[in-house]
């Protein structure tokens, strides 16, 4: 992670990487480069300043917590700073792209520990943070909570329709939710949720996809 100037071009083999490991084109990842240089000139980017790039994209939550977890998964030397190829990887688990992949690395965020397995407690944080991000306890959302809400009410009786959209995310308790989490996801009822439990899970359920990757797209 060196300091470099404004004129400084993105290095080769980052370029590279980028382009193996992202969704984002060669020409996307250069005007992503060039913004993040003049926002950027030291080639480093603060969490403070990660949080406030991050707040753009979801204006109407806290991106804050939600931004400490990605922070945390790729500031993988605790210097407090990421760098370019580090900050398009983090922007990249919530942009549209092959969704395996980007439950892998979804879930190197929920592993708060980094042991390999995903408890209780770390899904609530993180859960916890998605509804902050997206505002779904947010005043102006009370209205759209409610209509679906009922929405999923009448399909439990048969008709109406489930929300499948992380917009439309019930506001109930995180705790709950996490409880609903693992009763789907952790098939061998060991209490812990394995890499390749949370991609099945996911991939088998658009609603936890889209809630869990923070990505209400259409890509899945």
């Amino acid at each position: 992670m060196g300091c470099f100037g404004s004129t400084h071009k993105l290095p080769k083999a980052d370029l590279q990487f980028l382009i193996e490991n992202t969704e984002f084109t060669k020409q996307q990842i250069e005007i992503w480069y060039s913004g993040f240089i003049i926002d950027c000139p030291s080639g480093e980017l603060s969490k403070s300043k990660f949080i406030e790039v991050y707040q753009q994209l979801f204006p109407q939550g806290n991106a804050q917590k939600f931004c400490t977890h990605i922070f945390r998964t790729f500031d993988v030397d605790n210097s407090g700073k990421i760098d370019f190829k580090e900050f398009l990887m983090a922007i990249n688990i919530t942009a549209k792209g092959d969704p395996e992949k980007k439950l892998k690395w979804a879930f190197k965020m929920y592993d708060v520990d980094g042991n390999g397995e995903i408890d209780k407690d770390e899904m609530l944080q993180i859960i916890q943070s998605i509804y902050d991000l997206i505002g779904i306890n947010s005043r102006k959302n009370t209205s759209l909570i409610n209509s679906v809400k009922e929405g999923e009410k009448k399909d439990s009786r048969g008709n109406g329709h489930k929300a499948s959209n992380l917009k439309e995310l019930p506001a109930e308790n995180p705790v709950k939710r996490t409880e609903q989490i693992f009763l789907k996801m952790d098939t061998d009822k060991n209490g812990v949720i394995s890499e390749q439990e949370f991609v099945n899970g996911c991939l088998q359920d658009k609603f936890l996809y889209q809630m869990l990757t923070a990505d209400y797209s259409d890509s899945f």
